[in-house]
């Protein structure tokens, strides 16, 4: 046989892969991987056990239960202004990692070039390279991540196809801001650029901010791919439900591709979800939930050497590290899992070029005893 040429020769297995296994390999706390390690609620649990009694066990719509596309469509309307029609404009996905690779599947070509931010989920990049694209990053840097504007105007050209947003951001917790929107909007203005907008977290913002949505502004909606997750609204990651919302003619080339890349999602846990949502307070009570959570962790974090970076939304907190040692963060994240039990992620990973600003990512979203015991080891670093 001919020798396999590998499509992505540089990639291999992913940071968060890598110290989930470590943690579990040295028994460690692991702070790494975003996931709860918290039950979900049982009233949930009860309907998708109740729809799978029901008979609710076989394919769903290739575009996802109405049901749960309205709720969907409801929802956003709600939070938004923005009305997306059910049977056009939303598709529930599994995951938001998947609906992120089909957007990107369906608008790039070879050659078209899509502007990212860095620190970046992992990934963007490789499903850019997948279809033939170019990608052009911008670094963010520390301690405020903010986007410099007028660098992204200097590196579009008559090829830039695709903007890839994240807000609230992973992984530096940082959030768009109005002043954010304005300059994508006069950006993009009279070009033929489309926006992805990974925004997985919405739901997931503090201290009385607002989440700025691309839904939110009808000149960005026109030409948004917009991705959530039901994994962080219901905690349930491994359930690997979500949805994207798009206008009609956008919406259609993504169902092209989405239709043969999973066809449709799990129908039993559609019909819960679209049953759960009619209670507004799931989704609305969770910037408490989680600020809670997040005030209680930097509280521990301020009594040990770590410097803590901003945090104003998702579930992760960024922290410095520089008055402790001058190691590599990949070095210094396996000594921190292997020497003193807690297992973080180090945020070179999420840098094309391994750019290392000696800053670690933590997930808070775990239960106040695992958070306690967390910050007593981190202590004694």
């Amino acid at each position: 046989m001919r020798l396999l040429t590998s499509k992505l020769p540089q990639t291999g297995t992913t940071i968060f892969t890598v110290m989930s296994a470590l943690a579990a390999d040295v028994g460690a706390i692991n702070l790494s991987q975003g996931f709860p390690d918290y039950e979900i609620d049982p009233h949930l649990i009860e309907l998708v056990s109740q729809a799978m009694k029901n008979g609710h066990n076989q394919y769903a719509p290739m575009a996802g239960l109405i049901s749960l596309r309205e709720q969907i469509g409801y929802k956003t309307e709600k939070l938004y202004g923005a009305i997306y029609n059910p049977e056009t404009e939303i598709t529930i996905t599994a995951g938001g990692t998947q609906a992120i690779f089909t957007a990107i599947s369906s608008i790039i070509h070879p050659n078209d070039e899509v502007i990212i931010f860095e620190p970046a989920y992992d990934c963007y990049a490789p499903a850019i390279k997948l279809m033939g694209g170019v990608v052009k990053s911008l670094e963010l840097a520390p301690p405020d991540y903010r986007i410099a504007w007028d660098m992204v105007r200097k590196l579009i050209s008559n090829r830039t196809k695709m903007i890839i947003l994240n807000s609230p951001h992973n992984p530096t917790a940082t959030i768009l801001t109005k002043s954010d929107v304005d300059e994508l909007s006069a950006l993009v203005k009279d070009q033929d650029i489309y926006i992805l907008s990974d925004e997985v977290y919405e739901h997931l913002v503090f201290d009385g901010q607002k989440h700025e949505s691309m839904a939110r502004y009808p000149e960005l909606q026109q030409r948004s791919f917009i991705v959530a997750s039901f994994g962080k609204l219901c905690h349930a990651t491994g359930w690997k439900i979500g949805y994207c919302l798009a206008p009609a003619h956008l919406m259609q080339e993504f169902r092209k591709i989405h239709q043969f890349v999973v066809f449709s999602v799990n129908t039993p846990m559609q019909y819960a979800i679209a049953e759960y949502l009619k209670n507004e307070q799931v989704y609305l009570g969770l910037p408490a939930f989680f600020q809670q959570k997040r005030d209680h962790f930097r509280d521990g974090i301020e009594q040990t050497r770590f410097k803590l970076l901003s945090c104003h939304g998702s579930y992760f907190q960024s922290v410095c590290y520089n008055d402790i040692t001058d190691e590599k963060d990949t070095d210094f994240a396996i000594r921190l899992a292997k020497e003193f039990g807690v297992a973080t992620i180090p945020t070179s990973a999420f840098f094309n070029k391994g750019t290392d600003n000696h800053i670690l990512r933590f997930c808070f979203a775990k239960r106040q005893e695992t958070l306690d015991k967390a910050v007593d080891r981190l202590i004694k670093v």
